[in-house]
């Protein structure tokens, strides 16, 4: 046709996504990309060329072409798209065992809090500030329970968002009201994680015992001694109060910590490279 004509350009397509979201292609299981920083962008299809009009063939040889050539299609995908949340630190542990009200002491997250099991059923981020220049942030996701890998309960649903993570809080009760062994609690917590994630279960993880606030003074230590050894725990210890505050400061400072050398050493690494 006349008037210089051409095929229509079509506009891209954006679509927003959560922050550490995965993109995969539906059909052949292919992982497209992976989108953890913020404005990042991903193609995941690839629109037609567009139809050219005789313009395009003129030259001082052809005044008047006679030739065109038509649009192509598209690409078309079906796409599974997963969210694994971005946070530094992992909070891990039976229900009950007082994750909530630890990220509700040390941050602003207001997770539900109740004297029951299974107050928690989704995730939760919680930004916790050292002081107004350091930070990090803490995930919390529902209780664990013994055969999560083989799908009982909640937990086992949202592992997948501690994979992102630096460092692993594993809650314990220290003082289980009904009187069971707190090692039990960690050995079952610990066979969950390595059935469901080789990966997982080699991550930095510091033993967190709660609920101090129920034990006379001089029983705390002794308590935590005793445990520590029976298990040959060799990590990092801390016996903290999620209800009162007690022994908190020390922790985040100890976590905000391992965070900054961790990341002073892989700025070291990528110097190198």
């Amino acid at each position: 046709m006349g008037r210089q004509m051409s095929g229509k350009r079509g506009q891209d397509c954006h679509i927003q996504v959560p922050l550490g979201t995965l993109v995969y292609d539906a059909d052949s299981g292919e992982l497209i990309g992976d989108l953890t920083r913020p404005r990042q962008t991903l193609l995941v299809a690839k629109g037609g060329r567009r139809g050219l009009g005789n313009i395009h063939f003129k030259s001082s040889t052809n005044r008047t072409p006679r030739q065109s050539t038509p649009g192509t299609p598209g690409d078309q995908r079906r796409l599974r798209l997963e969210l694994k949340l971005l946070a530094d630190v992992g909070l891990l542990g039976l229900p009950n065992a007082g994750k909530s009200s630890l990220i509700r002491q040390i941050s602003a997250a207001r997770p539900r809090v109740a004297d029951y099991p299974f107050t928690t059923l989704h995730p939760n981020l919680g930004v916790v500030r050292v002081d107004p220049m350091r930070s990090f942030v803490v995930a919390d996701i529902p209780g664990v329970i013994e055969g999560a890998a083989e799908g009982a309960g909640l937990g086992i649903h949202f592992l997948k968002h501690l994979s992102r993570t630096r460092l692993l809080l594993h809650l314990v009760d220290i003082a289980p009201a009904d009187g069971h062994d707190p090692i039990d609690d960690i050995r079952q917590i610990e066979g969950e994680i390595s059935r469901w994630s080789a990966e997982l279960a080699t991550k930095p993880r510091w033993l967190i015992l709660n609920k101090i606030d129920l034990l006379p003074p001089e029983a705390i230590e002794a308590n935590c001694r005793i445990l520590t050894e029976r298990l040959n725990w060799e990590g990092k210890v801390f016996p903290v109060s999620a209800l009162s505050g007690q022994g908190m400061q020390e922790m985040i400072h100890a976590i905000m910590n391992f965070l900054e050398v961790q990341d002073a050493q892989q700025g070291q690494i990528q110097e190198c490279q």
